[in-house]
């Protein structure tokens, strides 16, 4: 059974991948670019949430087709990977963060509707994710050995803070999110944890620091350095998931709580 990967800036393919090139996957939210094939000797889906060349910006990506596409093609769990804004100003840049928490109060998509794939009411699918921790243990704990063995610094949980974009926020914002206790924020990763919850999808969230957001430190980290780091992500990513997938147990992958639905009231 494969895994599912989702990718996102800088991080448009993944190196060492053996496999076909994008294919549309249609779903009831339209078609998902997929690529199928083995990563590190593991059968894979991996889907670019932002597609080649960078095509759909944060808040044009299409995370109910993304999703829906790899439920379709029926993988175990999902890793998703995100760089990332470091909200506390412990994180070292270029370091890794495998959270275990999630700030997504608003719970919407980008274009605005309620980040659900089942709206209509009645519908015998609807119903509450209730959960205690939003990431699967089974698929964290193969990450955070991966680190381990490869010697790439990893921070053992945080909280994930999803912002909308496409502008970065203001310090006013992120001294809220620090409050809140969020650890790093970027801009695709909470529609994608909801959904996979909905879907009852292992989900595993790893971060890749590049900055330091608005107003943690005296001084901006310079767009320059932004930039490099985001390159540098790739290969980091790449690594440490070419450990890690062989270590996941599909056998082992419960999803992350339940969801509660009301077909039988």
């Amino acid at each position: 059974m494969a895994i599912g990967i989702i990718t996102g800036s800088g991080t448009y393919a993944l190196p060492g991948f053996e496999g076909g090139g994008p294919q549309p996957i249609a779903t009831p939210w339209g078609d998902a670019l997929v690529s199928q094939g083995q990563f590190a000797g593991v059968e894979v889906v991996h889907v670019s949430r932002h597609r080649e060349g960078h095509a759909l910006l944060s808040s044009g990506v299409t995370h109910r087709a993304n999703l829906a596409a790899l439920v379709q093609l029926e993988v175990a769990g999902v890793v998703a990977v995100t760089v990332c804004g470091a909200v506390d100003p412990e994180v070292e840049l270029g370091s890794l963060i495998c959270f275990d928490d999630l700030h997504f109060p608003v719970n919407r998509l980008p274009e605005g509707e309620l980040c659900t794939f089942f709206p209509e009411p009645g519908d015998p699918r609807r119903g509450h994710w209730i959960f205690e921790d939003p990431y699967a243990p089974a698929l964290r704990a193969p990450l955070l050995a991966a680190a381990g063995a490869s010697g790439v610094a990893m921070r053992d949980g945080g909280c994930y803070g999803h912002v909308d974009g496409p502008r970065f926020n203001t310090k006013a914002e992120i001294r809220g999110l620090a409050a809140a206790g969020v650890t790093a924020v970027s801009q695709t990763a909470g529609p994608e944890t909801v959904l996979a919850g909905e879907a009852e999808l292992p989900f595993a969230l790893l971060g890749y620091a590049t900055d330091y957001a608005n107003g943690v430190q005296e001084e901006a980290t310079p767009v320059a350095r932004l930039l490099e780091l985001i390159a540098a992500s790739t290969e980091t990513f790449a690594a440490v998931l070419a450990d890690a997938l062989p270590r996941i147990d599909a056998a082992a992958l419960a999803p992350a709580g339940i969801v509660y639905r009301f077909q039988d009231e």
